[in-house]
């Protein structure tokens, strides 16, 4: 939501403007980076820079109320998180953000630095206006698929006391055809979300109401212009193109700057939701119907009573009730599917080895089920890789989130070995929910190659204390592909049978200069070819052996010949 306080508090509220007002000095000093310039500054429709090829347009949510509340003064201790020494935030509930929220502003974070890699957008950027404008999605009440469990709906747009915006989107979004209202999560207006709308979540199609596509969006929208978010400049730049208001840009990077210390992801439904608002107006901002269409007032329609049901006596008097009212039921949020899982499953996955610089071939499937051991779709699953490993998910990501099938079962994207060789595991968990996961222990192999061949059949020969014309060079494949960057050992051995090192015949040299018979730390190059460096003899005359072996076993043995040259038969004579 967004905009200047004194533009959004009707007339009358002194009571409220002083609140505002405290809110807003106490927000501006503890801002950090906040300056003098541009204090005070107001926002109205159509400031903001307009997109570029599309319509005049205002601010991404129309000058919209948004929440009010400071981070705590105290900010949370991060404590490092066993195994993997990232910071996690605990204690602050505050710190806390719902468990699909935060992975929609992470996976926007991803994607961006990708489609927009100068903009440096961080999520926690996102995660800071969600706060401001919606309390993360009303603490996180979301389906497994990211939209809101009921639209998280602003003030209708109609000048009274807010901004004048006439309907835009004929209600497709809003659900009101008079008047725009600011939109979900991120409370993008109709009019803004027409060109800004974009689809986070894979499933073919954008929605306001859809956190994994109003973060994607917010993202792009923060950096449509080029702004450069790891400068205090480009920041507040962006900041204030999506509300421009002094007192919006400090309490979003009070935000930020809370968040940058520290967070931990709680169940969705759990968060913390900010009680004080900028027009403080008491609004409710979601309604308690999944995504209603809200009504919209007929003008000129007189307001009709509802008729009073009791019958009066006749003395005015109304007649007593017989028994006390019973008290109204509380509502209750009905279960989603996430709500029903009891524990996570394996689907059938294989071993999962591969060589080093490979892609796995097997792929991981985690199923879904309740506590009789029923499939559970439309699940999110988090696959998170762990361990001192450089493998990762296809795209180059350690975490991944999939929604289970109608079968219940969420296929990991495939996994990507790095260069380091080792055991790691790849965990499970339900976005969430807290229930038993399955680990899958993985394995990445050295680069290994099956067979070795010299690339020419030319013989090695070389007069005693001479040195080979020659250098061998050797290809490495492995199955009959290239083996690229295969470890290599090469020995000057005594004999077929013998395999330790002789100690005369043919050497290499080492840096000093002196004579060097076994060579290690050898390794093909990216066409699997190895070419070793220049071979030497001393004075001993014979035929001798050079055995190179490389990981996976390969073995290949080379004929050396040390021998006086031939005489050709030719005599000098003179006269």
């Amino acid at each position: 939501m967004a905009a200047h306080f004194g533009r959004r508090l009707r007339k009358g509220a002194a009571t409220t403007a002083v609140a505002a007002a405290a809110v807003a000095a106490l927000s501006a000093s503890q801002a950090p980076g906040a300056t003098s310039e541009d204090q005070g500054r107001q926002a109205t429709a159509g400031t903001a820079t307009p997109a570029p090829d599309t319509p005049a347009a205002g601010d991404a949510t129309g000058s919209s109320p948004y929440y009010t509340d400071l981070p705590p003064l105290k900010s949370p201790n991060p404590a490092p998180t066993v195994g993997t020494g990232t910071p996690v935030a605990r204690g602050a509930a505050e710190a806390g953000i719902p468990a699909t929220v935060l992975d929609a502003y992470k996976r926007a974070e991803a994607e961006l630095r990708t489609a927009k890699p100068g903009c440096n957008l961080p999520w926690q950027l996102l995660a800071a206006i969600g706060k401001v404008e919606s309390g993360q999605a009303r603490g996180g009440r979301v389906d497994a698929n990211g939209t809101t469990l009921g639209r998280i709906l602003g003030p209708q747009l109609d000048g009274n006391g807010f901004a004048l915006i006439k309907d835009t989107d004929h209600g497709a979004y809003d659900g009101n055809s008079q008047y725009d209202q600011a939109v979900g999560p991120m409370q993008f207006i109709p009019s803004t979300w027409a060109w800004a709308g974009r689809d986070g979540n894979g499933d073919g199609k954008s929605d306001p109401n859809n956190v994994y596509d109003a973060a994607l969006a917010a993202g792009h929208y923060l950096c449509r212009n080029n702004w450069d978010m790891s400068g205090d400049s480009g920041l507040h730049s962006a900041i204030l193109s999506y509300n421009n208001s002094q007192d919006y840009l400090n309490l979003v990077l009070n935000w930020l700057e809370y968040y940058r210390k520290g967070t931990h992801s709680v169940p969705d439904g759990t968060g913390t939701v900010p009680s004080h608002r900028s027009d403080d107006s008491g609004i409710p901002v979601t309604p308690s119907t999944p995504n209603p269409k809200p009504s919209t007032p007929t003008p000129g329609k007189p307001h009709q009573p509802k008729p009073d049901p009791k019958p009066h006596t006749p003395g005015g008097g109304q007649s007593p009730d017989p028994t006390p009212p019973k008290p109204p039921t509380p509502p209750t949020d009905p279960k989603t599917p996430t709500d029903t899982v009891d524990h996570l499953k394996d689907a059938g996955t294989d071993k999962l080895t591969a060589m080093a610089g490979d892609a796995f071939t097997e792929r991981i499937g985690t199923r879904a089920e309740t506590k009789a051991g029923k499939a559970v779709g439309k699940v999110r699953i988090r696959f998170t890789i762990t361990g001192d490993t450089d493998t990762t998910f296809t795209g180059g990501e350690k975490v991944a989130t999939v929604v289970t099938d109608a079968k219940g079962t969420a296929l990991a994207p495939a996994l990507q070995a790095g260069e380091k060789t080792g055991d790691f595991k790849v965990t499970t968990a339900v976005v969430g929910r807290t229930v038993k996961g399955v680990d899958y222990p993985v394995t990445v192999t050295a680069r290994a190659a099956d067979t070795l061949a010299r690339t020419t059949d030319k013989p090695l020969t070389c007069t005693p204390g001479g040195e080979f014309a020659d250098q061998v060079q050797l290809k490495a494949t492995y199955k009959g592909a290239v083996a690229e960057k295969v470890a290599a050992t090469a020995t000057l051995i005594k004999s077929a049978t013998d395999a330790t090192e002789n100690d005369k015949g043919p050497y290499f040299k080492d840096a000093d200069g002196k004579p060097v018979r076994t060579l290690t730390g050898l390794r093909t190059d990216a066409k699997g070819l190895l070419k070793l460096p220049k071979l030497y003899a001393d004075d001993t005359a014979g035929t001798y052996l050079l055995r190179v072996t490389t990981t996976g076993g390969a073995t290949l043995t080379v004929e050396l010949k040390v021998a006086a040259a031939e005489d050709d038969g030719s005599t000098e004579t003179g006269t």
